[in-house]
């Protein structure tokens, strides 16, 4: 089934896609035997969209809001995911990492701000899961494809779930989904932001529009043009170039852990069965 109107470009069909996405929802979170999923929210446009997506696949008793600030997020952050939790009339719990994150970093006070980063973004995926278990919940995703294609996200941290739903859709994408859920403007309007530390912009860190990346990206992958055809096609040099870097040089976060092969059947090699493969 074709989620885009055209080959040559990233325009979707909000409606169907919104409709595969919370059948794949309902789904996979059934198929293993839970009815709820728990999602980190951020006041983000991606955990937005996200949470929606799971409040119209499961109900308002389907989906846990987990709101984690720190004390360096911005006032907005929370505001913006509270309001989202009460439109969506959904559950919503609030655990604060400012004394797990300062007290580790406590006998380190010259660690930078992207050991930080890392170290908050897998702080709030460790609760996450351990809320998982007390709502007999899997972890809803968050990370979409621009993202994950750059790895453009921490390693067991934001990039980790149970399922996700926004892992195909390129962050230009998300914006046009969100706009037919009909996510708050407040929200929609936001500079895209991990809100790690002050002024922090996704943008900035990655050097490009999203606008930019996510055409290259397009080609790149989805229309597996070369690098060659790709600057033909009007884009500079540089920008192609810095794109594929990053593409390969993020390989390792988009797999399971390399096992090393010593015997017949190895577990991720030649031992690959799918999850539902029982049923």
């Amino acid at each position: 089934m074709a989620l885009r109107r055209e080959r040559s470009d990233l325009a979707i069909d909000p409606k169907l896609v919104e409709s595969v996405l919370t059948g794949f929802i309902g789904e996979e979170t059934r198929r293993v035997g839970r009815r709820r999923v728990v999602v980190g929210l951020s006041g983000g446009i991606d955990s937005a969209v996200a949470a929606s997506l799971a409040r119209r696949a499961l109900g308002a008793r389907g989906v846990v809001a987990i709101l984690m600030p720190y004390r360096l997020s911005h006032p907005s952050s929370m505001k913006d995911a509270r309001a989202l939790a009460r439109r969506l009339s959904i559950r919503c719990e609030e655990h604060d990492i400012t004394a797990a994150i300062d007290g580790y970093f406590a006998g380190d006070p010259k660690a930078g701000r992207v050991r930080r980063g890392n170290k908050m973004a897998r702080e709030r995926m460790s609760i996450l899961y351990d809320r998982s278990v007390v709502h007999e919940a899997l972890v809803l995703g968050t990370s979409n494809k621009t993202e994950l294609l750059l790895g453009y996200g921490t390693i067991h941290g934001d990039m980790a779930s149970s399922i996700n739903p926004l892992g195909d859709l390129y962050k230009t994408q998300i914006f046009e989904l969100a706009r037919h859920l009909r996510i708050p403007a407040a929200i929609q309007r936001k500079v895209p932001t991990a809100d790690l530390w002050p002024d922090q912009t996704d943008e900035k860190d990655l050097g490009m529009t999203y606008v930019d990346l996510d055409q290259v990206l397009h080609r790149l992958i989805d229309e597996r043009w070369t690098r060659a055809e790709t600057i033909r096609g009007g884009w500079l040099a540089a920008m192609v170039d810095r794109v594929l870097a990053r593409v390969r040089g993020s390989q390792f976060k988009r797999r399971v852990p390399l096992v090393a092969k010593v015997s017949a059947r190895t577990v991720g090699i030649d031992f690959r069965y799918p999850r539902d493969w029982g049923t």
